[in-house]
């Protein structure tokens, strides 16, 4: 499986993510991204947007963003 979590460090949203990806045991990256939105090049390639959390599953061909959304995909898709 090859899950990739875009993050900002002390960002609650994220944090969300990662609890529910450790929750259920999901092997996951995370890529750490810097505070400022006009520095987040990497995470715009990836998702189209600068925003985060973004969590990437190669495997399906899902990018998404939005932490609720993120978590329901993690209990319903990769737990």
């Amino acid at each position: 499986m090859s899950v990739t979590l875009y993050a900002l460090d002390g960002c609650p949203y994220c944090e969300t993510v990662h609890d529910a990806l450790d929750d259920y045991g999901v092997e996951y990256e995370t890529h750490w991204v810097e505070p400022l939105h006009s520095d987040r090049d990497e995470v715009k390639r990836a998702s189209g947007q600068r925003g985060v959390p973004v969590l990437i599953d190669d495997d399906s061909g899902v990018t998404m963003a939005e932490s609720e959304n993120i978590v329901a995909y993690v209990e319903t898709s990769l737990a």
